[in-house]
C-alpha cells in the first residue's frame, strides 16, 4: 500500500521517482485511470495565478476529481482562522489538498496536521510545479538532462531553486549568473552536487553562465510582493537582459525558458522571447501534464 505522501519541494522525490512522475506526466490520460473518482481537491490560492489555476483544475478533472478553487481572503490563514483548523476542515471534504502561498512555513504546517496529501503550488522557497514543467520541456525538446547544460541568468528565486534541484537530480551542468547579493550562496551551490548535478558553476556575468549551455532560463526581475523594489531591482539587474546576442553564446539549437509572466524589454529582449528558439508556450503547457503526472503519483499511480 502507498504510503501518505506530500510534495513541497522537487527533493521530496527520490531521482528514479522524479523519472517517474515524468514518465507519467507523458502517459495518456487513459492510462492513469480515475484516483480521484468522487472526491475533490482544495486549491487554495493566497498569491493568484493563470498558469497554475488552469493546469491544476484541468489535471484534477482529467484524473476524475473535483477542483474546488478558494481565494486567500476566503480562508484568511491565522486571520478568520488557522492554518491548521483550516486544514482539519477541508480534508474532510477533499482528497488531496494544494496551496499557492507567501510563506513555505504555512505548508509545512498544513502537512503537520494533515491526513491528505499536501501539493505546493509555490511558495516563497520553492515553486516544484514548475520546475517539473520545466525539465519535462527540456528533455521533449533535448532529450535526456544527464550531461547537458542547463543555465540561469538573473535572480535566484524560487522558480531557480525548484529548476535547479530537479535538472541536479537528472544529472545535469548547472551554470548561473546573478548580480551581486541576488544569487544562492555556497551551501546552496553544494547541496546540488550532492544531489547529482554534474557540474555547478556560478558567475559574475550572463556571458560566462550560457557559453556553450543546451538550455538558457530566466524570470521576471521583480517577483509578485516585491513591487516596491522595482526600481532598485531594475538597477541591479542592467545587462542581465537575455537578448539575441546572448543567446548566440549558447551551443547550436539551444532553447530558450520562462516560467512567466515575462516582461518583454527587462529580463528578456521580445526577439528572443517570440523568436525560434524560445520554448515558453510549450513549457507553460507542460504545466498541466507535469501536474497530472504528480498528482497521479502521490495519490499511488504507478
Amino acid at each position: 500500500m502507498i504510503g501518505l505522501r506530500h510534495f513541497l519541494d522537487i527533493t521530496d522525490l527520490e531521482a528514479g521517482e522524479l523519472q517517474k512522475v515524468l514518465e507519467l506526466a507523458e502517459r495518456p490520460i487513459s492510462g492513469l485511470g480515475t484516483p480521484l473518482r468522487e472526491q475533490g481537491v482544495g486549491l487554495i490560492f493566497e498569491k493568484p495565478s493563470n498558469r497554475t489555476r488552469q493546469s491544476m483544475e484541468l489535471a484534477v478533472t482529467q484524473l476524475g476529481g473535483h477542483p474546488v478553487y478558494t481565494r486567500g481572503d476566503e480562508v484568511g490563514f491565522d486571520v478568520r482562522e488557522t492554518v491548521e483548523d483550516v486544514t482539519r476542515i477541508m480534508q474532510g471534504y477533499h482528497g488531496l489538498l494544494a496551496a499557492r502561498v507567501f510563506d513555505h512555513a504555512v505548508l509545512e504546517r498544513m502537512v503537520a496536521v494533515a491526513s491528505i496529501p499536501v501539493v505546493n503550488l509555490l511558495s516563497d522557497r520553492s515553486h516544484p510545479m514548475q520546475g517539473l514543467a520545466d525539465v519535462l520541456t527540456m528533455r521533449q525538446v533535448g532529450g535526456p538532462l544527464a550531461g547537458r547544460t542547463v543555465s540561469w541568468v538573473g535572480d535566484y528565486n524560487n522558480v531557480a531553486r525548484s529548476l535547479f534541484e530537479a535538472s541536479a537530480m537528472l544529472g545535469a551542468h548547472l551554470r548561473m549568473a546573478c548580480p551581486d547579493g541576488f544569487g544562492p550562496d555556497h551551501a546552496e551551490l553544494e547541496r546540488f552536487v550532492t544531489l547529482g548535478a554534474a557540474s555547478v558553476e556560478s558567475f559574475a556575468r550572463p556571458d560566462d553562465a550560457v557559453v556553450g549551455a543546451d538550455a538558457v532560463h530566466t524570470d521576471t526581475w521583480t517577483s509578485m510582493g516585491q513591487e516596491t523594489q522595482a526600481d532598485q531591482r531594475r538597477r541591479a539587474f542592467e545587462g542581465f537582459q537575455v537578448t539575441p546576442e546572448l543567446m548566440a553564446k549558447a551551443a547550436p539549437g539551444a532553447g530558450f525558458f520562462h516560467c512567466m509572466p515575462a516582461h518583454r524589454g527587462e529580463e528578456v529582449s521580445a526577439a528572443v522571447f517570440d523568436g525560434p528558439a524560445s520554448h515558453v508556450i510549450r513549457q507553460g503547457h507542460n504545466r498541466m501534464h507535469a501536474a497530472r503526472g504528480l498528482l497521479a503519483f502521490v495519490l499511488g499511480v504507478r
